[in-house]
């Protein structure tokens, strides 16, 4: 069974232009077939602030209503999408990019307003991959936005470490599916502010130790939810970390493990 990589790389690798330059480079001479899903970084915030558009978080997610997505539609899918895709054609790496209404290939329903209003933020409810596979098999890698669709002609703003790992387990039957999540630190930290106190293996107990004691933070539980929810539905492989780990495996990183 072929092995499948499904990256994803965080905000701030996409908000510097020589990091997303290196990564993307780097990325495009990966062999065999590879997915990458990008987050939008800060340029969806600096047009609202542009716009006198206000930005509005809760616990980290931001709330989207109509003007909101509209912004994060033109930049997730837009201009970061089309950049990412224009660089990699440019160190031979073909490839085409998606939102998921493109193909139909993420639906998702708008999350219920209650306990909490986030706006159109969309829950994945459906991953399909027969487009992509046909992408993949005739060497052509997808780049995808964290936009879903609901098939009723509405978009929703998606959190897009949740497509990563739902991307990734749709590949599951058909491949051994390796899953990286790529940022600027290290990996997961022991000690928030030493970038060298990553913890190498986390497992379900551990986990639960982990966020008993306070040292995981709110930011990094959802990520971390994720990272299990993948591994319960046959991915064979997650991984947290800064974009080195994908190029080398004695670099420091983190290693998520079911028990």
């Amino acid at each position: 069974m072929k092995t499948l990589k499904v990256i994803k790389i965080g905000g701030n690798i996409i908000n510097n232009e020589v990091d997303l330059l290196s990564f993307l480079k780097g990325f495009s001479n990966l062999i065999g077939p590879k997915i990458l899903v990008h987050g939008g970084g800060k340029l969806a915030s600096n047009l609202s602030n542009k716009m006198n558009i206000p930005v509005q978080l809760i616990d980290g997610r931001r709330v989207t209503n109509a003007e909101t997505l509209d912004i994060i539609t033109m930049v997730y899918a837009g201009k970061i999408n089309k950049n990412i895709v224009a660089k990699l054609q440019s160190f031979g790496c073909n490839s085409v990019g998606f939102s998921g209404a493109d193909g139909n290939t993420i639906i998702a329903n708008k999350r219920p307003e209650t306990p909490i209003n986030y706006g159109f933020a969309g829950d994945i409810v459906k991953v399909n991959i027969d487009v992509l596979k046909i992408l993949i098999n005739n060497d052509i890698t997808n780049i995808f936005s964290a936009i879903s669709h609901d098939k009723k002609g509405q978009l929703l703003n998606t959190n897009a470490d949740t497509v990563a790992s739902e991307l990734a387990i749709a590949f599951s039957n058909d491949y051994k599916v390796e899953l990286y999540y790529c940022f600027e630190k290290k990996g997961v930290l022991k000690r928030m502010n030493d970038e060298n106190s990553v913890i190498k293996k986390i497992n379900n107990k551990k986990y639960i130790e982990l966020k008993k004691s306070n040292i995981i933070n709110e930011g990094m539980i959802p990520k971390l939810d994720n990272c299990f929810y993948a591994l319960d539905h046959n991915v064979s492989k997650v991984c947290i970390g800064q974009p080195t780990m994908l190029f080398d495996h004695h670099s420091n990183f983190t290693t998520i493990q079911k028990l």
